[in-house]
């Protein structure tokens, strides 16, 4: 398998690393509000409430970012390792915009987002 799948699998957990973040940063995750977590995440403000946004943002992005992967394999015009080296720079990215969405640092998030949305694209480019 290669680096580029291994990191589709990454991009597919990250948003759980945020959920985690969410439901846990504040304290007042337990039993209870696990009946209806959906509505306890609705409820949380701050750092826990950015923390739920960077996982909504994350389950948004990354079937964008697999099926790029999985259209540039199939295509099989780029070199490998192009391919493995662009989906080790989107998995920073992601990791990157998290960091910028927990500080609350909206512009540096949103152009580290742009730069993760043009990785994306680039698969396209180095498979024609």
């Amino acid at each position: 398998m290669t680096v580029a799948f291994w990191c589709v699998l990454i991009a597919l957990c990250l948003p759980y690393v945020c959920t985690a973040v969410a439901k846990f940063s504040g304290g007042r995750f337990g039993p209870r509000q696990n009946h209806d977590p959906r509505a306890f995440l609705d409820t949380l403000d701050g750092f826990a409430k950015r923390a739920h946004s960077a996982q909504l943002n994350s389950f948004e992005v990354t079937p964008a970012f697999a099926a790029a992967v999985i259209i540039a394999d199939i295509v099989g015009n780029a070199q490998p390792v192009t391919l493995d080296v662009l989906a080790v720079l989107f998995i920073t990215s992601r990791l990157l915009y998290i960091i910028c969405y927990l500080a609350d640092w909206a512009l540096l998030r949103s152009l580290v987002w742009f730069i993760g949305m043009g990785l994306i694209v680039s698969f396209f480019f180095v498979s024609m």
